[in-house]
């Protein structure tokens, strides 16, 4: 029996020969990436930089943003590596460091996503008293408790996990998680695996809880309440229910190929449905509120308008 602390590699084991297609791959998966953080840090900036939308809700969105750009700056450098390299190896301290930085993105999208439908309720439900409620102390409380509550649940599952004693280095995936270090365990890992499945699904289920309960009371203010509150009730909640399928669906299946055999799968698709949440979500967020947000898209119009203007005269 080894101790994790003595293992200095983990091999990467689902990758495949893909000979010189690995350099279109590396283009493909480049121009993603660079497509991903201008979107996202675009859409951050004009919603920091205009006053008009310093509002709970485009504050929410910015936090959503950030964490895009968290989540995939976790994964496509490294996956830029490991396409170009020959031998799919990453160190020990590197992949704790991504196991940490893949877990805690997943765990604050589901919180942000469950602070957003709150506001949306308040906003609908309760316009009148929204203000009173929804302060910037209640908003920065709302993303601190966001951001710190799976910070601080992943150190905890990381201090569980590293001191473990391993049998062997191989993972079955193309990134580190969990789940795949744990399964390499000489030891008895049933504790970790009780706080891993206590911590996801406690994150899981309380934002779904309170997502859930937020939409029966705003569809039940909508079906009672005028035309003006059934428009505002579905231009502010259809990109948020988009996005939280999206990435349910993503998440869903990553759980599920981290619990159960799925090697009745095809690799290629194995490997393209655990990357999903990690690569679609950061893609699809940004044009999905910068197309449906009516305020941010005349905003980003504006800019690329004025943008267009300036090289016309130049």
């Amino acid at each position: 029996m080894i101790n994790s602390t003595q293992v200095l590699y983990f091999t990467l084991a689902a990758y495949f020969d893909t000979g010189i297609l690995k350099y279109l791959y590396f283009l493909l998966i480049m121009s993603l990436y660079i497509f991903i953080i201008c979107a996202n840090l675009s859409l951050i900036v004009i919603i920091c930089t205009n006053r008009s939308l310093h509002e709970p809700m485009y504050m929410f969105l910015c936090s959503l943003f950030v964490n895009e750009l968290y989540g995939s700056t976790g994964l496509f450098p490294f996956l830029l590596i490991q396409t170009l390299s020959d031998i799919h190896t990453v160190s020990a301290s590197f992949c704790f460091l991504q196991i940490y930085c893949v877990h805690s993105y997943g765990a604050v999208e589901y919180l942000n996503l469950a602070v957003m439908s709150y506001d949306r309720y308040l906003a609908i439900c309760y316009p009148l008293q929204y203000n009173t409620h929804m302060t910037y102390n209640m908003i920065a409380l709302l993303i601190l408790v966001t951001w710190l509550y799976p910070c601080f649940a992943m150190v905890v599952l990381l201090l569980l996990t590293s001191p473990l004693q391993l049998c062997g280095s191989i993972i079955n995936k193309v990134y580190c998680d969990t789940h795949s270090v744990v399964k390499l365990a000489c030891s008895n890992s049933n504790g970790i695996n009780t706080y891993g499945l206590i911590a996801t699904f406690s994150t899981i289920f309380c934002s779904l809880f309170l997502i859930l309960y937020t939409y029966m009371k705003i569809l039940k203010v909508c079906f009672s309440g005028s035309e003006q509150t059934r428009q505002k009730a579905v231009s502010t909640c259809t990109p948020h229910l988009a996005s939280l399928l999206n990435f349910s669906v993503g998440a869903c299946f990553e759980i599920s190929q981290s619990r159960f055999n799925m090697n009745s799968l095809p690799n290629v698709l194995r490997i393209f449905l655990s990357l999903y949440f990690l690569t679609c979500q950061p893609l699809f967020n940004p044009l999905l509120y910068g197309l449906k947000m009516s305020k941010i898209r005349d905003l980003c119009r504006n800019l690329i308008s004025n943008v267009y203007n300036n090289n016309v005269v130049v």
